[in-house]
């Protein structure tokens, strides 16, 4: 290691540190006011508001949402358990998990939340081959899930499920291609990251140093050799373990993932009371929100804030014909699943920040 690898890495603990402090959640709640303000100009009927009527149906089906939200977090925590091989306590796990969504959602492209996530169990005295392995192993559990689940939806379901009343790829339109684009760009990392993980880390390794030794990506050489030698050490890792492990983190994954998507399911049933609750229409919905979400992960802006509910109206509108029902699930949905670990966030991080640093005085003394 050379003398300016520890300036270097004490520099990006430092940039990493800045991108999750609670003064930036402002940038993401601006955007996602302005946008909801902007929705609720253009599409809020008084008198559509009126007739929803927020009967028993309605809060049993938003009490459903909720309950989901808890075990979608959960199933997050048991996954990290898992990979942490139990060295996380239930409570520790829970509370990481909430610093990894408040990081993910408040992060900048740059840092991205891999990233906010090799710093913060860093910072758990986590051997750097697990924390390297857990985060890696992550990434490539849920693009195995989307990858995987995609086209045997795309199979049963059709080109509908891309955008209400597609019949053919023939008549895609911009939200179409984006989202045709956004996957093949999953596909080609994931299967690059399963490759590096679990084939020839070493050959993916050469793979990026070469990529990036020509014209404007040399200046991601460092960080392409960075991340190629965390491949060679998580898939060293990762070869250790058995099939329960492997089993465990990945049913873990599609249940946090299918939790994500059938909240909004049940906010559509409660508010929409002709939509029907079969399992046809309901799995086709659900196809239809992770389709969604595949463009929305590759929005511009922190944690999706202000294109989430954007997109929510265009994909949805067979679903959720009138606009001002349109926007109040898409205003509660986007409370549940992003503001909420926002202002969670708040409270948990400035303490867990302040015991790191003891932790750092503390050690430094002795």
């Amino acid at each position: 290691m050379s003398e300016n690898a520890p300036k270097e890495f004490d520099e990006q603990q430092e940039e990493v540190l800045k991108s999750i402090q609670v003064s930036k959640v402002i940038v993401p709640i601006l955007i996602g006011v302005v946008v909801v303000v902007y929705l609720l100009l253009k599409q809020f009927d008084p008198e559509e508001f009126a007739r929803i009527e927020w009967t028993s149906h309605t809060l049993f089906w938003i009490s459903c949402s909720l309950l989901l939200l808890i075990i979608r977090h959960l199933a997050y925590a048991t996954r990290l358990r898992i990979l942490s091989e139990k060295e996380f306590s239930w409570r520790k796990c829970i509370e990481l998990i909430f610093i990894w969504e408040f990081s993910s959602a408040v992060s900048p492209t740059s840092i991205g939340g891999s990233a906010v996530a090799l710093f913060v169990l860093s910072q758990e005295k986590l051997a750097t081959a697990r924390v390297t392995a857990i985060v890696l192993y992550s990434a490539v559990l849920d693009t195995i899930f989307f990858v995987g689940t995609l086209p045997i939806f795309l199979f049963i379901f059709g080109p509908s499920i891309i955008r209400p009343n597609l019949t053919s790829f023939s008549t895609l339109d911009g939200w179409g291609w984006t989202f045709i684009g956004a996957y093949f760009f999953m596909f080609l990392y994931g299967s690059l990251f399963f490759y590096g993980l679990f084939i020839n880390p070493k050959q993916l390794k050469r793979l990026l140093v070469w990529f990036t030794s020509f014209g404007f990506f040399k200046k991601y050489k460092v960080k392409a050799e960075q991340l190629g030698s965390e491949f060679i050490i998580a898939s060293k890792e990762i070869a250790k373990k058995g099939w329960s492990f492997r089993i465990g983190s990945f049913l873990a994954t599609a249940t946090a993932w299918s939790c994500r998507f059938l909240l909004l399911n049940c906010l559509i049933i409660g508010f929409v009371t002709a939509t029907s609750t079969d399992l046809w229409t309901q799995s086709a919905l659900y196809a239809r929100l992770q389709t969604m979400f595949v463009v929305m992960a590759f929005s511009p802006t922190p944690g999706g804030a202000g294109i989430a509910e954007i997109l929510f109206g265009g994909f949805l509108s067979d679903y959720v014909p009138d606009k001002t029902a349109a926007s109040v699930i898409a205003i509660i949905w986007r409370i549940f699943t992003y503001y909420l670990y926002l202002f969670i966030g708040v409270i948990i991080i400035p303490n867990w920040i302040r015991q790191k640093l003891n932790q750092r005085k503390n050690t430094n003394r002795s």
